[in-house]
């Protein structure tokens, strides 16, 4: 049996990263588990969709959503390759997911710089899961930018 750790999760979300890099998008990617099953996967879909709310995570709990039939993900964990901007937490907030895990953090825009209690109160956090990986794909993506 294959051991499903926070790694292991984060590995599949930087995929999703790779996908949005790829696609000329902001690179950062989301799945969502349930019972150590990915039920949602998703990338940042912003210039695809010419919507600046197509982020990661709002497409990520949309598809989860869909799957079980109901709108509340509190038996579900995100994984995350860069912190939650507010409108993506307020949304995993009203989701009531139980877990949230992130790799690098968002210095300038993160939820963390205003305020925890957008998530859920029984919403647990925990950052830096395979952040060098994390933040290397968002470092080279922007040094390719500014060309």
């Amino acid at each position: 049996m294959e051991l499903f750790t926070d790694e292991y999760f984060m590995n599949e979300a930087l995929k999703e990263a790779q996908k949005g890099y790829d696609a000329d998008e902001v690179p950062v990617g989301a799945v969502i588990v349930c019972d150590n099953k990915i039920i949602a996967r998703a990338h940042n879909l912003t210039e695809r969709l010419n919507d600046v709310t197509a982020h990661a995570e709002m497409q990520a709990i949309t598809s989860a959503a869909n799957y079980i039939g109901g709108k509340y993900l509190n038996e579900c964990v995100l994984y995350v390759t860069v912190e939650p901007c507010p409108m993506c937490a307020g949304a995993l907030g009203w989701s009531q997911i139980s877990k949230v895990v992130y790799g690098a953090k968002d210095e300038k825009k993160g939820f963390s710089k205003i305020d925890y209690q957008m998530l859920h109160p029984k919403t647990r956090v925990f950052d830096g899961v395979m952040q060098s990986e994390c933040s290397a794909i968002m470092k080279q993506f922007f040094k390719e930018k500014r060309k």
